[in-house]
């Protein structure tokens, strides 16, 4: 079995190594390819009046400002750079609205190097294509509402495209598996709202200082709007989040009530049970009392679990523990059950510091029992995906999603109850005992999760040296 589990570490650090030198690959490639379309413009047009300094500066600092406001969609965060990049491709030469998208570098500055790269040379080379065609389109005839509506299109298109090919090959998922999770309702209409936004930008931005002042307005109204959507979103998840703490705690203290309780009952009879001298009685008088006493131990063994659910005994480690390294071993103590049902478990590691300051035994046990319940909620042949990273607020966190039914809407917030389960042969404590280590770890249990499969977020303080 050890041989197995280092086997399916080696095999994970390879597929790892592998996906990190083709995302880096692919992203070189996309930045080589749009240095040569721009070379390439610049030879054909090399008579193309130079763009306004102070318009593409302008632009450079909106694309900084809307990077700073997100729109929430079902697998991450969008956020309002878009607009910028839109007007960008309308109203720039295809080297310029390059170097506006490069600027949202400046932004990601604090979320490590694969961000920084990616991003910029993602964004970059989608504002570049939007020129491009913008600028065939322009060489004939002023740009009419259908043809800026034709370039938003190609921006919007091309920026999946070249964003969905990115993350399939850095996290190891097929692209038809990230539309699948990512192209919702919210995800497109996030979409329309930033190419109207930046199709409202190009007629009013037309280098006066009234264009400058209407479009600032426009880039106002759109961050007043997205904090709007974004503070009432997470009003409702602050909600959902606090009616499932007021849950736990409420049937956390009935338990530890009734447990001390019971226990204390039971305890007696145990010993009453044991000072019987089973050898003076007749077999059915002996087995009688066999059994009442192995139905009083395996009452106490239930109590036992409930009590360790309900406040589980912390011992935080003396050194960080780094929940990439953590998020290996409790997927490879996994295998063996995704194999008798042919799930697919993957790992997508953060290059970030994950490191926190826990009881390793316990965090492991709710990392197995949140991917157990992954493995068995997904179809056969299914897939389960455990995922590190940090939080907006820089906490870690790890998170296990699979593509199952998910939880239905009259079941959701029974989820952390003792004894809640949907499965026939479930005990219905796995979720109650990992919010109570969660909680005692001063950190937080989340479902995020939707009719395409189940999520379940764990987010825990970050380790201060």
């Amino acid at each position: 079995m050890n041989r197995l589990h280092l086997g399916d570490a080696v095999q994970l650090i390879n597929k790892t190594s592998l996906r990190a030198v083709l995302s880096y690959t692919y992203i070189v490639g996309l930045g080589v390819l749009t240095v040569v379309a721009i070379a390439v413009w610049q030879q054909r047009h090399a008579d193309t009046p130079p763009d306004d300094a102070i318009e593409v500066l302008y632009l450079v600092c909106v694309l900084i400002l809307l990077s700073t406001a997100d729109v929430r969609i079902e697998r991450g965060r969008i956020n309002l750079s878009g607009i910028a990049i839109g007007a960008s491709a309308i109203l720039l030469n295809p080297s310029n609205a390059a170097v506006v998208g490069l600027a949202i570098a400046i932004p990601m500055a604090r979320r490590g190097y694969w961000p920084i790269l990616a991003n910029a040379i993602m964004t970059s080379a989608n504002a570049c294509v939007g020129a491009l065609i913008a600028s065939e389109l322009r060489s004939t005839t002023p740009l009419t509402l259908q043809s800026r509506v034709l370039v938003l299109a190609v921006v919007i298109v091309s920026s999946w495209v070249i964003v969905a090919i990115g993350l399939s090959l850095r996290a190891g998922e097929s692209v038809g598996s990230i539309v699948r999770h990512n192209f919702t309702p919210q995800f497109y209409a996030a979409f329309g709202y930033f190419g109207l936004a930046s199709l409202l930008t190009s007629y009013v931005l037309d280098g006066s200082l009234l264009g400058y002042l209407l479009a600032s307005i426009v880039f106002v109204l759109a961050l007043a709007l997205t904090d709007t959507i974004a503070t009432r979103r997470v009003r409702r998840v602050l909600e959902s989040e606090l009616s499932d703490a007021d849950r736990h705690l409420f049937h956390s203290r009935a338990v530890e009530g009734v447990v001390h309780n019971l226990r204390n009952h039971i305890a007696t009879a145990v010993g009453y049970l044991k000072e019987v001298d089973s050898r003076r009685l007749d077999p059915v008088d002996r087995n009688a009392i066999e059994t009442a006493t192995a139905a009083a131990n395996d009452a106490v063994t239930v109590l036992r679990g409930l009590a360790q659910g309900a406040t589980p005994r912390v011992s935080y480690a003396t050194q960080p523990i780094d929940l990439n390294e953590l998020a290996t071993r409790g997927l490879g103590m996994a295998r063996p059950r995704a194999r008798t049902k042919e799930v697919e478990l993957a790992l997508r590691e953060s290059p970030e510091d994950v490191r926190v300051k826990a009881d390793p035994l316990l965090l492991r046990e709710v990392i197995t029992n949140l991917v157990n319940n992954a493995i068995d909620a997904a179809p056969s042949n299914g897939r389960v995906y455990l995922t590190t990273g940090k939080r907006g607020n820089g906490w870690p966190f790890f998170s296990v999603s699979d593509n199952g039914p998910g939880v239905s809407d009259e079941n959701r917030h029974h989820l952390f109850e003792p004894h809640f389960t949907t499965k026939e042969s479930g005990t219905g404590l796995g979720l109650f005992m990992s919010y109570g280590i969660v909680r005692e770890h001063q950190g937080q249990l989340i479902y995020e999760g939707n009719r395409r499969g189940a999520v379940f977020t764990v987010v825990l303080p970050p380790y201060v040296g």
